[in-house]
Order: structure tokens, then sequence, then C-alpha cells
């Protein structure tokens, strides 16, 4: 049964303050937690904050296109696979003597390729996300190592590496390098589709009820496919971020990205059986993310520990995407 907008809207502005004020809460106890030797708190300075904008970009990114698969009722488990060969497929470019635009260029004609590989798969085959997606992890890896024989592939400094740069002295009044603020403009882009277009409503009705919507004549075919390839070339952008972030082409990073991108999806309010989601409660559930991994590194906990962090916020946020579907039936 349809609940009464009054409500749902009070639910989804409930949720996305409950989201703010775990990141507060979170930022507030790693800020009392990390002191420098002069009993400074340094948590909150700006080159931190700077630092964990830079960090949240490459799962930022991709979490923006998961956030449409998950609405649409999917899943990509292949992101990691995927960004790691786009990053190669940059490197090799440049490596080529190609021009950088070239170079980006077709890094983002890989990731969309690989979205619409997905796509075609899903939607042809019949086959559910989960399976396809984790055949294609291997597949995309192998790609990539293919590609680089098995090695990293160094390439020459161009514009492209500096995208996620520190910003120097005389650069402050930007705040935050390029590729946060393009991962901003992309995130906004996308939060008006999701809520004012014909596209973003077909999203949200293919995940709510595939048969109703099918019903009501919606291809829902291209639907999926169109999702998928939008996760692509999100996945590509993450992917010259990661590139950008390493400086260079690596068939063997990213590995487990995956599973940071669809657990900020899912803490940021999206449900893993479609139909439910936002772009500013993802944005939310990646800053979260990458404020509790930058916390317990500068605390100087041991790598084991953040992975058991991570570990226990992915299950916690299953845990709550669960909660959630119980209330809402």
């Amino acid at each position: 049964m349809n609940r009464h907008p009054l409500l749902s809207w009070l639910s989804r502005y409930a949720n996305v303050a409950g989201l703010l004020l775990a990141l507060a809460a979170i930022f507030l106890f790693f800020w009392t937690q990390i002191v420098n030797t002069e009993g400074i708190h340094t948590f909150a300075k700006p080159e931190n904050l700077q630092l964990i904008a830079r960090q949240a970009t490459i799962v930022g990114l991709a979490a923006l296109g998961m956030t449409f698969v998950i609405i649409s009722g999917g899943i990509d488990l292949s992101v990691g696979s995927a960004v790691a060969l786009v990053s190669v497929v940059i490197a090799w470019f440049l490596r080529a003597g190609y021009d950088p635009a070239v170079a980006l260029m077709m890094g983002l004609v890989a990731g969309a390729a690989c979205g619409l590989l997905n796509g075609s798969l899903i939607t042809g085959l019949k086959v559910t996300p989960f399976i396809v997606t984790l055949g294609t992890l291997l597949i995309f890896r192998g790609v990539a190592k293919w590609i680089g024989d098995e090695k990293k592939i160094d390439a020459d400094l161009t514009w492209l590496n500096d995208l996620l740069r520190v910003l120097g002295k005389d650069e402050k009044w930007k705040v935050f390098p390029e590729g946060v603020w393009m991962t901003i403009l992309l995130a906004v882009f996308l939060a008006l589709v999701l809520r004012s277009s014909r596209f973003g409503r077909n999203v949200m009705a293919v995940g709510g009820n595939e048969q109703a919507t099918r019903y009501a004549g919606v291809a829902v075919g291209k639907v999926r496919l169109a999702v998928y390839i939008l996760m692509g070339f999100f996945v590509g952008m993450a992917g010259l971020m990661q590139f950008t972030r390493l400086s260079v082409g690596d068939p063997t990073v990213a590995q487990g990205l995956e599973l940071d991108v669809i657990a900020a999806v899912v803490i940021g309010g999206a449900s893993l059986s479609g139909g439910q989601g936002s772009i500013f409660g993802t944005i939310i559930g990646v800053l979260i993310m990458a404020t509790i991994r930058a916390g317990c590194s500068q605390m100087g906990l041991s790598n084991y520990i953040q992975e058991i962090v991570t570990g226990g916020i992915i299950v916690a946020a299953i845990g709550l995407d669960r909660l959630r579907s119980r209330r809402s039936a």
C-alpha cells in the first residue's frame, strides 16, 4: 500500500537528518581523539578536510553510478576490476604518446564499455546482476592484466595527474582540487536527474515494482541497460581519479572497492531491494566511510583493525537495509 506523500517526505528527510547527525558524531569523536604533540586537535584542520575529500572521490564517483543501479534493483560487483581496467587503459594511451585528452576519452569509453557489457548480459540473457557482475569482475581484471602484461604501466606526468593533487599555498582559494569539484558537480546533476527527469522516475519505478512498470508501458530492459551504461561512465571517472592518485595504471588496484561503494550507497538510504535511495544520502554515506578510514589511519590503528571496522560497517549497512525494508513493508 502506498504511503501518504507527506509521510514519504518526512521519512526521507528524517533519514537524511539522521545521516548528518551520524557523520557529525563520527567526526566529533575523531576530533576529540586525535591530538598532536602540542595538544592541538588536528582532525578539523583544512588540510585534513581536503585529504578526506580527496580520498572520498574515487568511492564517491563510483557510488554515484551505483546509486542508480541499486535503486533500479540491480547490483554491480565488477566495480573494482573495471576501475583498474580504466586506469590501465589511460596509462597505456599516455605511454603510447597520445594526447591526455584522448587517453581520458578512451578511459571513459572503456568504463562505458564495461557497463554496456554488464547491462547487455543482464537484459539479454535474463541473468541476475549478481551472477553476471561476479563473472565480469574476473573478466575485467584479467583484461587489465593482459593490457599491462601483468605489470604496472608508467606514464609521463600530464594535467591528468593534477586533478587530485594537494593544493599549493597560492591555490587555497580553490578549497578542493579539481577532481573533488568535478565529483560535486556530477552529484548535483545526478540528483536533479533522479528526482526531476523521466529517466529518474523510470529507474525508481523499475526498482519499486518492475512488473507494474512494464505494464505501464516502460521499456524495462532499456532502462536497465541505460543504468549500467551510466554506471560504466562513472566507473570510468573513478578509474581516472585512481590513475590521477597513483600516476600509474595498475591492474591490481581497487580490489574490494565494490564493497566500499555498495556500503556507502546502502548507508545513504538506498535499499538493496530497489526503489529507494538518493544521491545526497549516498554522498553522506561516502563521507562517513572516508571519515572513519581517515580517523582510524590518523589514530595509528593497524590495517587489520581498519578492515574489521570496514567489514562491520558493511554488515551494519545491510542490517539497516533489512530493518528499513521491514518497516516499509
